[in-house]
């Protein structure tokens, strides 16, 4: 046995049996003194007194042989010498008495290791023993739509066939929903006060209640989910066929995705959507206007003209909220969203908190030279209750600066000169003169002198050559 081990082993599973040096120097026959010393390591264990010690600890041999100590001081080593922490060497001595004397700090640390490397090498879930991947419902369903493009072709049709059906304009859809949901459904729908929630659909009762806090055109939405729910399940089916959600949890937020999805497509019909957008030269709020639905809808919308043969400007969509958070996004123009962290703050979409309802345009480029015509605005939801602020999220698109003739938020600017320099994050942008950097790049060592204060926050060097 490694009598570097013992002693921490002694003493810490004499601590977790909740006994005192005295109780069990009494149980072993020797004094108080004499087992200080062996758990620290400064008295040798005879045999006699080992099986002693087991008896008294009711332990086995295997758990005074230090095994456990031992693995755990291997997996920090191993987490230690990653030179990727930066880390000066720790000496040999701090490590088995951090695997010794704090067992359960030192298995955290291995736990929050492992995670770690589970963000760094696989970023997109945590890979199971058999292969298979687990990853956060929400990353999942994200994936899913963007592996598509979002464009859903079997949805499109079902939606089309259903506004044939209904045989009315764009701007009476939403009544010619409401009545087919009660003439072949039998639904009784009806606006209320509903405290907690927008909508409850109760199947048993042939029931739907919408809250009467939501405004017109999210009333209109919430009828056609409700609709695609009764009559757009094949569709659905064939539009996940072939993919296999690794939780519940991701196939229902897919699932409610592409009921979403389906609605806005009956609401705003490709054909004739596409072709107004066209004429209108893609502003949103005249979108919205034509068809009656809300500014948000009819940027989902326009993010999801990708049929093969009619193609709309690939446009990317982003939603995200005062802290930075973003909760929906889909890139068909192409442009590379940080997946983790906050994006760069001197993006369009964090300045139009700044000028409530008012549309902000830029002209952003990414430091390998990629520009986009970008534009945002503010969208405000209902508030749940009197003193309580109403959730405001900030709605932004763009697409390739060679499409910004087709735009007309493009208008007016200046497309070689009025370029502002952005990067996806702090921690992945290399400008050296930024004045809004958060934090240095992860790739590249600072450059510190006190002789010197520069405009920008970190002066850096760049990385060395592999």
């Amino acid at each position: 046995m490694a009598r570097a081990l013992i002693g921490r082993t002694v003493r810490r599973l004499r601590q977790e049996k909740g006994m005192a040096q005295q109780a069990l120097a009494a149980r072993l026959g020797i004094s108080a003194s004499y087992l200080n010393l062996i758990e620290h390591d400064q008295r040798s264990v005879t045999a006699t007194l080992l099986i002693k010690l087991t008896e008294a600890l009711q332990v086995d041999l295997a758990a005074l042989s230090g095994l456990r100590e031992k693995a755990l001081e291997t997996g920090l080593r191993e987490v230690l010498a990653d030179p990727l922490l930066g880390l000066e060497t720790v000496p040999e001595e701090e490590v088995a008495q951090l695997a010794g004397t704090a067992p359960n700090a030192a298995r955290a640390m291995l736990a929050l290791y492992r995670a770690w490397r589970v963000a760094r090498e696989d970023s997109g879930g945590i890979a199971l023993p058999t292969g298979r991947r687990i990853l956060l419902p929400t990353e999942e369903a994200r994936d899913f739509f963007h592996d598509r493009a979002n464009h859903f072709a079997e949805l499109e049709a079902a939606a089309e066939q259903i506004a044939r059906e209904l045989g009315v304009a764009p701007a009476e859809m939403n009544h010619a929903v409401a009545q087919r949901l009660r003439q072949k459904h039998g639904l009784v729908v009806t606006v209320m006060a509903l405290p907690g929630a927008l909508r409850r659909y109760d199947p048993a009762g042939r029931r739907l209640d919408l809250s009467e806090s939501l405004p017109r055109e999210s009333r209109g939405f919430h009828l056609a989910f409700q609709l695609m729910l009764l009559e757009a399940g094949e569709a659905v089916a064939a539009a996940m066929a072939g993919f296999e959600p690794s939780s519940p949890e991701a196939a229902a937020l897919i699932r409610i995705g592409l009921l979403n999805y389906a609605a806005g497509s009956l609401l705003m019909p490709y054909a004739p959507f596409l072709a107004a957008a066209r004429e209108l030269r893609h502003e949103v709020e005249a979108l919205a206007a034509r068809f009656g639905v809300s500014f948000e809808q009819a940027c989902h919308r326009l993010a999801t003209l990708q049929r093969e043969g009619a193609r709309g400007v690939p446009f990317f969509f982003l939603r995200v909220d005062p802290a930075g958070n973003v909760d929906k996004r889909f890139s068909a123009a192409g442009f590379p969203f940080a997946r983790f962290g906050g994006s760069c703050p001197k993006w369009i979409v964090h300045q139009a908190f700044a000028t409530p309802d008012q549309q902000r345009v830029q002209l952003a480029q990414l430091p390998d030279g990629g520009t986009f015509l970008c534009f945002a605005r503010t969208v405000q939801g209902p508030a749940p209750r009197w003193g309580e602020p109403p959730p405001v999220h900030v709605v932004a698109m763009g697409c390739d600066v060679s499409r910004a003739p087709e735009v007309v938020y493009g208008d007016g600017l200046d497309l070689e000169r009025a370029v502002v320099g952005i990067g996806l994050s702090c921690r992945l942008c290399d400008r050296l003169d930024c004045r809004s950097r958060a934090f240095p790049p992860l790739e590249h060592r600072l450059a510190l002198d006190p002789m010197v204060e520069g405009a920008a926050p970190y002066r850096f060097e760049p990385p060395k050559p592999r």
